[in-house]
């Protein structure tokens, strides 16, 4: 909306009073081509700091925010419309009516796509892309994205594919040796696993700037599987030239601008370690068969592939792993330690409460701060640790979940009593916008 006006001859200024995350708009215009018949009042998924203060030549305004700021526009004979909010996120429930009302009704677009298309194109792409006698490396994490990116990919090419998985030290409590056993009994996917959780910490040691953990991170994954790379070259004739990723829509857009494109229109909101943290002289080529894609629709597809539902369901995980759930250096004391045993406590309660599938993201923050406190009649100074659990469809925007008192009674209670260091829990109760889901 701000682009139209902007171009066509109105004004766009910083607003007087910011708009971020739950809000109520009032449609103005009845009769509107947005909106049809579907109520005057509805709430929507805001995040813009600036406003439009006029409008260009012929457009009205029909819709606008409780706070006053204009929410939707309209220029009836040019067929142009915009909107100030997200209305494909699920925090716009009546966003949806508003999207069919625009491709059905104004642009008289067919609903004829299917998933089923995107994994007939991407195979087709691969296949275009490999040549028969070439090799294949995929990042295999044990997330949804990278699964469903390798047995896509396995589908394509078969046994030339060979998956890798990293343990670069950041990983949760007993992580490799449940995802290993996951991939061996449920996936039957060719995978090595490599320990380079020394090197991975030794060049993370004193670094506290999230951007900079990010493209350490990146840089050292690269590194790994450049060496896997050499060693399996000497095991069969011939150097892999390609490497797959889960790299999904979110993680492009939100590393935006990207390295060497030149493009200004956007902030870096943080580069993730598969897009700005990726090092520029790296010599394996990139496969990103979901970097077009959402999370809800990667769900989609790997469901397709007919990776197994439980493994679907998994609550998505950062590449850069707890590197960016300990805030400041990563190394400093027993913070990794902490943060794993914190984190499974968290985690389990949920599964027990029978509330994992309810919630998009849970985990555990170790946080840069100590506190005093009284226990077992002793004063303590001891570290302070946060939760976070949200829900949402796409990663794009997110809502806190509402826990149930006794809940966070009891699990902060198993926390404070259970791990040695710990003497205050903490709630995360902002929604995205204004925060990321992760906190670094």
């Amino acid at each position: 909306m701000q682009l139209l006006v902007q171009t066509l001859g109105g004004a766009v200024e910083p607003g007087v009073r910011q708009e971020y995350g739950d809000m109520e708009v009032e449609v103005t215009a009845p009769s509107s081509a947005l909106y049809g018949e579907d109520g005057k009042r509805q709430s929507v998924w805001m995040s813009h700091g600036d406003e439009v203060v006029r409008l260009p030549e012929g457009f009205e305004v029909v819709a606008r925010s409780v706070q006053g700021a204009i929410a939707a526009i309209e220029h009836r004979e040019k067929r142009f419309y915009g909107l100030q909010y997200h209305p494909e996120v699920t925090h716009s429930p009546q966003g949806m009516e508003t999207l069919r009302h625009f491709l059905f009704d104004v642009c008289g677009i067919k609903a004829d796509w299917k998933m089923q298309d995107v994994l007939d194109e991407e195979i087709k792409t691969i296949k275009s892309m490999v040549g028969p006698d070439e090799h294949v490396i995929c990042a295999l994490s044990g997330g949804v994205d990278s699964t469903v990116a390798a047995t896509l990919v396995h589908n394509a090419i078969g046994d030339r594919l060979h998956c890798v998985f990293v343990d670069n030290g950041l990983l949760r409590y007993k992580e490799q040796e449940r995802v290993m056993s996951t991939f061996n009994s449920d996936l039957h996917l060719p995978v090595t696993c490599i320990d380079a959780s020394e090197k991975f910490l030794s060049e993370l040691k004193g670094v506290k700037d999230p951007e900079m953990k990010r493209k350490i991170i990146g840089r050292e994954f690269i590194a790994v599987f450049d060496e896997f790379a050499h060693m399996l070259e000497k095991k069969i004739g011939k150097r892999p030239e390609y490497l797959v990723q889960g790299t999904l829509y979110p993680d492009v857009i939100e590393s935006c601008p990207p390295p060497g494109s030149g493009r200004t229109h956007s902030h870096t909101i943080k580069s993730h370690h598969n897009v700005g943290g990726l090092p520029k002289d790296m010599k394996l080529k990139l496969i990103e068969p979901l970097k077009l894609l959402f999370k809800d629709e990667v769900r989609k597809l790997g469901s397709i592939l007919n990776v197994p539902e439980s493994f679907l369901k998994r609550h998505p995980f950062p590449g850069p792993g707890l590197a960016v759930r300990v805030i400041g250096d990563v190394t400093a004391g027993n913070a990794l330690d902490v943060l794993r045993q914190v984190d499974e406590i968290f985690i389990q309660a949920i599964k027990d409460a029978g509330l994992y599938d309810e919630i998009w993201q849970a985990f555990a923050v170790f946080l840069p701060v100590q506190t005093v406190g009284v226990q077992g009649d002793q004063r303590t100074h001891s570290h302070v640790v946060a939760l976070r659990a949200i829900t949402s469809e796409d990663g794009m925007t997110a809502n806190w979940y509402d826990f149930e008192r006794p809940f966070l009674v009891d699990v902060v209670k198993k926390i404070c009593n259970n791990v040695r260091g710990v003497n205050r829990v903490v709630l995360d109760v902002t929604s995205k916008p204004p925060a990321t889901v992760e906190w670094e």
